[in-house]
């Protein structure tokens, strides 16, 4: 796996902008979310620590990863957030239910961040089982929801690069 040999928790602080003006959205599915809210935990404590204001973070719940692009898309349409974070988990079943869910999620998530020209961090674990996803939000690889937060960031500090 990609994250074998990597800790998803860990960045070089120096290298990730002040988010002290930043609003960020984050959209959380609720499957799974004995994950999605150790992933949500991660990606707000990476935030905060990096100087985005707690009532600069807006959290959103829908039901399942399948509905993150739809919940992205009204960030980024009725607020005024700089960036997403789009967090999900689907783990393989026995059916394909899991190729399209991960299909759908993954092509609605980057059409929003095409159209609305905001980052919108992919924040999605497709683990073939649960002690993966167990591992990659907040296990012995780290949390993935630091990893994006720091991504939406570094994003939203790109964007604004080329606006100056």
């Amino acid at each position: 796996m990609a994250t074998a040999n990597r800790n998803l928790s860990e960045y070089n602080k120096d290298f990730v902008p002040n988010g002290a003006d930043y609003k960020i959205g984050i959209v959380v599915s609720e499957w799974n979310e004995s994950i999605t809210l150790n992933l949500l935990e991660g990606a707000k404590k990476a935030l905060l620590d990096n100087g985005v204001l707690e009532e600069h973070i807006v959290i959103r719940f829908v039901p399942g990863t399948f509905e993150l692009p739809l919940g992205s898309q009204f960030f980024c349409e009725m607020t005024n957030v700089d960036g997403v974070i789009a967090i999900g988990v689907v783990i393989q079943g026995e059916t394909r239910h899991f190729d399209f869910v991960c299909e759908g999620a993954t092509s609605g998530i980057k059409d929003v961040m095409l159209k609305y020209n905001k980052p919108v961090s992919y924040c999605v674990l497709t683990d073939n089982n649960i002690q993966q996803s167990i591992d990659r939000s907040g296990g012995r690889y780290g949390n993935k929801g630091v990893d994006c937060a720091i991504a939406c960031m570094k994003m939203i500090d790109l964007y604004r690069s080329f606006r100056k």
